[in-house]
């Protein structure tokens, strides 16, 4: 099958080729939480670059749960206009774009000055670096009805704004997730315990969200392979998990896997394991879409076009790229006009994973940034500058934010 194929959606709708920009977390929100000129330049050279899906990185259901202190929060009609234009930036070239929604629960960073919720009271184990995350509190029903209502209006504000759909983020280790995973939720009630209650939330959040759209706007899940962590979400719960979602109206399912402990997205399993340096979770992703009945997607280290070709030649409908395209977002555009590129940033191999894992996405960062300002990428750049220079920002970020939730 041609990556310059077009997919048709379960939905009615079409994706214009077999290439999607996955969802990378860019910290590019002005003061108000709200998309600006950054993101819009940002996604103007995505959306010339040639994919037929962009996924944006994480937006917000909420402004006191979030991921970083520089993400865009989508909770009320307050910046309206700033998404319509994000919209309109991101769908210039004839992609779908997509809204990726998501919540942090305990994966909140402590000098944030929020209360972390989660399905428990289990806190990150980072060694050294645990403390950088806040205390998480157990959820009440209030807290957990808020947070499905919230999804849903979000979903709602997405379509408003003229996006084409909205992505639930169920993978990573963030709220979701953590409601999926035995090792984070310890539950009693009906929200915990057998992998039927645990998966309640996303099932919950996936009806109100196609419950508040319209028929044509789509609605899809990322959804974690495995955790990649002893005792956690495995491959048979996603398995099964696939087939409560077949019910639902889902129009693409995206698998990764991992979490801030286990950063398997970044290639690396909980054990120090280094997992294969391209399509990271295809095996297991090829397995798992032989029960699915949407169209299923895998993310994690793509970045030539031969293994494109071999993610779809296994029966994975759609190949999404992160990092390759950070580093050229007219990756898909010059594989078109039979350029033989494969951008590839310097591993990161440091003996403290926490650190290099922030290094890691420090380094992404610092190219989605120079890209935010209309400069060149520079992928050769150290990692320990690239980490000081991130730091800095959201040390700056962080007090800005602050400062307005004072307010």
């Amino acid at each position: 099958m041609s990556p310059f194929q077009a997919l048709n959606l379960p939905n009615g709708q079409t994706i214009g080729n077999r290439i999607a920009k996955a969802a990378m977390e860019e910290n590019l929100a002005d003061i108000d939480q709200a998309p600006d000129g950054g993101l819009f330049r940002l996604y103007q050279a995505w959306a010339d670059g040639g994919a037929g899906l962009l996924l944006t990185g994480n937006v917000m259901i909420d402004r006191r749960a979030m991921t970083g202190p520089g993400g865009v929060v989508l909770e009320d009609e307050r910046h309206l206009q700033r998404f319509r234009q994000w919209a309109d930036i991101g769908r210039s070239g004839g992609a779908q774009f997509w809204v990726q929604l998501n919540h942090p629960g305990r994966q909140t960073m402590a000098n944030l000055g929020q209360q972390a919720l989660a399905p428990s009271a289990v806190a990150l184990d980072l060694g050294q670096f645990s403390k950088m995350f806040a205390e998480p509190k157990p959820m009440s029903e209030a807290d957990i009805d808020e947070v499905i209502q919230r999804f849903a209006a979000s979903a709602a504000l997405a379509e408003k704004a003229g996006f084409t759909g909205v992505q639930i983020h169920a993978a990573h280790g963030y709220l979701i997730s953590q409601f999926l995973s035995p090792l984070t939720n310890r539950r009693t009630d009906r929200w915990g315990g057998s992998l039927e209650n645990r998966a309640r939330l996303l099932l919950a959040v996936v009806d109100a969200v196609r419950q508040a759209v319209s028929p044509q706007f789509c609605v899809a899940v990322k959804l974690n392979s495995a955790d990649f962590q002893r005792g956690g979400f495995d491959a048979d719960d996603a398995r099964q998990v696939i087939q409560w979602l077949n019910e639902l109206q889902i129009d693409l399912l995206e698998l990764s896997g991992g979490s801030y402990e286990a950063p398997a997205m970044q290639g690396e399993a909980r054990d120090g394991r280094t997992l294969a340096r391209e399509a990271y979770f295809l095996e297991m992703a090829g397995e798992l879409a032989a029960v699915a009945c949407m169209p299923v997607m895998v993310t994690g280290g793509i970045r030539r076009l031969t293994v494109v070709e071999q993610v779809l030649a296994s029966g994975i409908a759609m190949a999404g790229i992160g990092t390759a395209l950070a580093v050229e977002p007219g990756l898909v555009k010059h594989w078109r006009e039979g350029l033989n590129s494969h951008p590839q940033l310097p591993p990161v191999r440091w003996k403290r994973k926490p650190l290099a894992a922030l290094a890691n996405m420090a380094v992404v960062k610092f190219q989605l940034h120079r890209l935010s300002r209309g400069r060149k990428t520079r992928p050769g750049v150290s990692a320990l500058w690239a980490l000081i220079v991130d730091q800095l920002y959201l040390g700056k970020r962080t007090r800005q934010y602050r400062r307005a939730m004072a307010k």
